[in-house]
């Protein structure tokens, strides 16, 4: 690779190794990390490339019916203009339809009445080189659909963009849908679900065994496995190294609810916004609507094939449950009517509060137990949490919680769609283009990751000013935050090119963001 960095490479190197951070992270994890990258981006990615819907408007004069046409042949052509403006053709067979559409991209689309419709117009779509006819209806108070038992939408537009997304994921993600369609109950130990909740069930857990003998006993059978669910964690443990050998006998992914409990989820179809993974095989809920199911009682969310192999262990209060840790960073933004995530606001502040001079700021890691306790207050208690340093002495859980944070973000901060920019301007070996290109790459962002990304950049430019003292240079920093901040590909191990990309835009935050 050829760039402006490669004269700095020794020396960059060189100091690496002397602070102990390594530039090679398998998986794009951390090994100390306490929980690693749950969500799986794949099927996200794949529809991020289904082609959009293109309307094919009507050139020409609608001619009305005939003179001797009934009244209610008037009214079907007046009610066919109201519903679909430009778009309806009139009437038209499926040769004129394939005709006009033959040389369209991918996504475009016309409605029109077959000259013996009765009843219904047809919907004709351009996909992958074809064009495909549906009869489509409509109800007032229902909307648009193509069989009474489908979906409902408001506009054939939103028809035409849903479709569009199950055509591309039909064709392009078709084994990662099977494979989805064959889980088993066994997935929900390791699910997103229990990643993140864990503690918090143990919680319940605890609350629903003062209600019985019978839970109190298995809740003490979940504190012994508790303990091993820590050593997994990374925790630093004070055992023997006899007692760690035999530790590996009890990591068993163990669910922390009672056995005694059992409460079927109430599910139903659910049309979500924004970005949502399944909470039980972690995929991405595809699709422009009705993308899966969400539990009345607990907010449980699912593809509706995962939903049947999710256990009856149903929490009414769950809702609250989730918190924001997992949580797409947009949808956290409009929840929360803010530019920057209160975590990621209130770390920060704390990290430069008492740990600027604190050697080895964000590479050494703090204790597991203490980063998960925290995780679960913020969740719990959002901006109220206190984070202070009697409650938290040790400024590394402060950083390691923020870490965790933005590693457990569903789309990374440097997002799948602009992570190509970013690699393309690193790579230039010109700095005044580099920087220009960054600036571009950097507009491509949502606001949210935008925002988000240029007040954790210009954070991490501050701790760098520290370097003499707490031994974190731009390029340790990007070492460290590489695997967390940017949408590496699957099972990539060398990072090398986004670590060296990553500590340019730490290096010149504030000219690129002043040019975007």
């Amino acid at each position: 690779m050829i760039s402006i960095w490669d004269n700095l490479r020794p020396f960059a190197l060189v100091m690496s190794k002397a602070a102990g951070v390594v530039a090679t992270l398998p998986g794009g994890g951390e090994p100390s990390s306490p929980v690693q990258k749950v969500w799986k981006p794949e099927l996200y990615k794949i529809q991020l490339d289904a082609p959009a819907p293109h309307p094919v408007r009507c050139q020409r004069t609608l001619l009305l019916p005939p003179a001797n046409s009934t009244a209610d042949a008037v009214e079907d052509n007046n009610q066919a203009v109201r519903l679909y403006g430009s778009k309806y053709h009139g009437v038209m067979g499926h040769l004129e339809a394939e005709q006009l559409l033959a040389n369209s991209s991918d996504g475009s689309y016309l409605v029109r009445r077959s000259p013996k419709a009765d009843g219904y117009y047809t919907l004709s779509v351009r996909f992958n080189k074809r064009t495909k006819h549906y009869k489509v209806f409509y109800k007032p108070g229902q909307g648009h659909y193509l069989r009474e038992q489908d979906k409902h939408y408001e506009t054939v537009h939103e028809m035409v963009a849903d479709g569009l997304i199950n055509f591309h994921m039909q064709l392009h993600a078709s084994p990662i849908i099977q494979q989805i369609n064959q889980q088993t109950k066994n997935c929900y130990q390791q699910s997103p679900y229990m990643t993140l909740n864990r503690r918090k069930l143990r919680a319940l857990s605890n609350e629903l065994g003062k209600a019985s003998v019978a839970a109190d006993d298995c809740c003490d059978t979940v504190a012994v496995q508790s303990d091993a669910d820590v050593a997994v964690s990374g925790q630093i443990s004070q055992e023997t190294p006899q007692q760690q050998q035999q530790q590996p006998q009890q990591q068993i992914a163990v669910d922390p609810m009672p056995l005694v409990y059992e409460k079927p989820h109430h599910f139903k179809v659910h049309t979500f916004k924004g970005l949502n993974w399944c909470e039980f095989c972690a995929n991405f809920l595809w699709g422009f609507t009705a993308q899966g199911v969400k539990c009345d009682a607990c907010g449980f969310m699912a593809h509706n094939k995962c939903s049947e192999l999710v256990p009856p262990k149903c929490v009414p209060d769950l809702k609250c449950i989730r918190g924001v840790f997992g949580t797409d960073l947009t949808t956290m933004v409009q929840l929360h009517q803010c530019n920057i995530p209160f975590v990621v606001r209130r770390c920060v502040e704390e990290v430069e509060a008492r740990g600027m001079l604190q050697e080895g700021i964000y590479r050494v890691s703090g204790f597991a137990d203490e980063i998960d306790a925290l995780k679960l207050a913020l969740d719990r208690d959002g901006d109220k949490t206190d984070m202070s340093e009697v409650a938290y002495g040790n400024v590394n859980v402060i950083a390691g919680t923020l870490k965790l944070y933005l590693r457990l973000l569903p789309v990374p901060l440097i997002t799948f769609q602009a992570y190509p920019n970013f690699m393309a301007a690193g790579r230039n070996a010109k700095q005044a283009e580099q920087l220009q290109l960054m600036a571009e790459a950097v507009r491509r962002l949502p606001p949210a990751h935008y925002s988000c990304l240029q007040y954790m950049l210009e954070h991490l430019k501050r701790v760098a000013s520290h370097y003499a003292v707490n031994k974190m240079n731009e390029h340790n920093l990007a070492t460290v935050f590489a695997p967390t901040l940017i949408a590496t590909p699957q099972h990539m191990t060398n990072l090398t090119e986004e670590i060296f990309m990553l500590s340019s835009l730490i290096m010149h935050c504030e000219t690129i963001f002043a040019s975007s």
